[in-house]
C-alpha cells in the first residue's frame, strides 16, 4: 500500500522516484527548507518580514486563509523580488498539501527537519570517527546514537486518526468529512 503523503526538501530525484513508484501518493514540501530558500533570496533586512509572512501562510487556520496569506505576500515582494516569489510560487499547490489532513498531524507533515536532525547527528559522529572500526562496530554507533536521539524526538500526535487516513477518509482544514453510510 503506497504513502498517503510524502514530506521532503526540493530534492528532484526524491519526487521523481515517489512519483515513479507510487504515482497516487501526495506531495509536501518541506516548509523549513522552502523558507530557507526563499530567504536566501532576499537582502538580510528584509529577511524578518518576509519570514513572518510566510510563516502567516502555514500558520493559518485553513487552507483557504492560507491561499489569501500566500497571494498577499506574493503581492507585497513581487516588484522587489521576483526570483523570490517564484520560488516561493513555483511548489504552491505541494506546500499546502497538509491542510488535506488531520489538523493533529500538521505539525508533523510540514518538515522533514525531525527526521533530518536524528540523521545530522549520526553523519557528524560518523564522519569524525571515518577508519576507526569495523563496520560492526559503525553499525552499533550508529544505531545506539539514533536511540539516543529517540528520546528527543516528539512522537505523533494523535496517532489514532491514522486509521482514518489509511481507510481513505476526507479531511478540509484538518477537520474530518462525516461520510454517509453507504
Amino acid at each position: 500500500m503506497p504513502p498517503e503523503v510524502a514530506v521532503g526538501d526540493g530534492a528532484l530525484g526524491f519526487w521523481k522516484a515517489i512519483t515513479k513508484h507510487w504515482p497516487t501518493t501526495r506531495h509536501q514540501r518541506c516548509w523549513v527548507h522552502k523558507t530557507a530558500n526563499v530567504l536566501n533570496k532576499v537582502p538580510k533586512a528584509m529577511q524578518p518580514k518576509v519570514k513572518e509572512s510566510l510563516h502567516d501562510i502555514w500558520r493559518s487556520d485553513s487552507k483557504a486563509n492560507a491561499e489569501k496569506d500566500f497571494y498577499l505576500c506574493i503581492r507585497k515582494y513581487e516588484v522587489k523580488y521576483p526570483k523570490t516569489m517564484h520560488c516561493l510560487q513555483k511548489d504552491r499547490d505541494k506546500m499546502l498539501t497538509f491542510y488535506d489532513f488531520p489538523a493533529e498531524h500538521w505539525a508533523h507533515i510540514r518538515t522533514s527537519n525531525p527526521i533530518e536532525s536524528m540523521f545530522a547527528t549520526v553523519r557528524l559522529r560518523t564522519t569524525r570517527t571515518k577508519n576507526c572500526g569495523s563496520r560492526l562496530t559503525t553499525l552499533a554507533m550508529a544505531f545506539k546514537l539514533m536511540h539516543t536521539a529517540q528520546k528527543r524526538m516528539h512522537r505523533l500526535r494523535s496517532y489514532q486518526r491514522l486509521a482514518d487516513v489509511i481507510d481513505g477518509v476526507k479531511f478540509i482544514d484538518g477537520i474530518r468529512i462525516q461520510q454517509d453510510a453507504a
